[in-house]
């Protein structure tokens, strides 16, 4: 949410939730969090439901009102993807939170993240190639817009029957692995931040290759290793990377990766191996490596709001508003 929320002003030229909405925003989700924390095992009656949805419904609403509201200076047509998978996310969240539903809630949970992920890499990936390696990547429309349909398709697979959900997915995969290949892999590499964005985006694209065995009744790994493959290798790299970006661009300072960024991005790494790679070669000890790998994503977490919180709380270098 607060990569759409700090996108709008680029995409419909609207600055994003600030001041008074976004206190209220903050209020809310504080709220939930404390809901959660003392009654989430409890009954949940009107009350309860009202709190762990307020947060969810404010921005969900204020992101699609905004998109939709100026939808003729939009910049990007493929905007609807946002306007149609955004509330589902609440629905996924009522599912999650129901025990005898909770797996279709995870599913479709994660079918609209991945949705999220391929959007920004579509968007976010050709712009930092032209910026910072001066490289024009090839776009073809029927292939951007095949996969995103794809995906927000595949989102409800837990509803398709297996061998449709199963083509959805393995298509997906082939399709972006093939985009990948003609995006100048061997050119991003060179440049560590637009690498671990490559990395990422390839996690996806075997994330959903691993949903589609699984769709298919092949079982791949142990312990949700498909899962856990879109969670550190696509989300747990590329959102410590672009909170870097973000936090110092949006406060006027140029986007720069220093070594406390790579050790944190580093560690994401490590704990990405633990989680799925030594868990499946030395099943022994299993909850070891789990433990270990969830300390480096929190570690990483951590060197990154270390070093770029003080950014946050000071006006912004160029002497700009926003």
């Amino acid at each position: 949410f607060g990569f759409l929320l700090t996108a709008s002003k680029n995409w419909v030229g609207v600055r994003g939730m600030h001041g008074g909405p976004l206190l209220i925003a903050v209020g809310l989700f504080l709220v939930e969090r404390v809901t959660v924390l003392v009654a989430g095992g409890a009954p949940r009656g009107p009350v309860v439901f009202l709190l762990l949805n307020a947060t969810g419904a404010y921005v969900i609403a204020y992101l699609v009102f905004t998109l939709v509201r100026y939808r003729a200076r939009d910049t990007f047509p493929d905007n609807w993807v946002f306007v149609v998978a955004l509330p589902v996310f609440l629905l996924a969240k009522n599912l999650t939170l129901d025990p005898t539903r909770h797996g279709l809630g995870t599913t479709l949970a994660i079918g609209l993240f991945r949705v999220a992920f391929v959007v920004m890499f579509e968007r976010t990936i050709p712009q930092f190639m032209k910026n910072a390696m001066s490289q024009e990547l090839p776009r073809r429309s029927w292939l951007d817009h095949g996969i995103k349909g794809l995906v927000l398709v595949a989102a409800f697979e837990a509803w398709l029957p297996s061998e449709l959900a199963a083509a959805l997915l393995g298509l997906a995969a082939a399709l972006l692995l093939g985009r990948l290949l003609t995006w100048k892999p061997q050119v991003a590499f060179r440049s560590f931040g637009i690498g671990v964005m490559y990395v990422g985006y390839a996690g996806l694209a075997v994330h959903l290759a691993l949903a589609a065995l699984t769709r298919s009744g092949v079982a791949v790994g142990r312990g949700a290793l498909g899962t856990h493959v879109f969670t550190f290798v696509c989300m747990g790299l590329v959102i410590p990377s672009m909170l870097i970006r973000i936090a110092q661009g949006h406060t006027g300072r140029k986007p720069l990766f220093m070594r406390t960024d790579r050790l944190a991005l580093g560690l994401m790494g490590v704990g990405a191996l633990l989680r799925l790679v030594a868990t499946q070669l030395d099943a022994q000890h299993y909850n070891t490596y789990i433990a270990i790998a969830s300390a480096c994503w929190s570690a990483c977490f951590i060197v990154i709001g270390l070093r770029v919180g003080p950014f946050l709380w000071k006006p912004r270098t160029d002497g700009k508003e926003h």
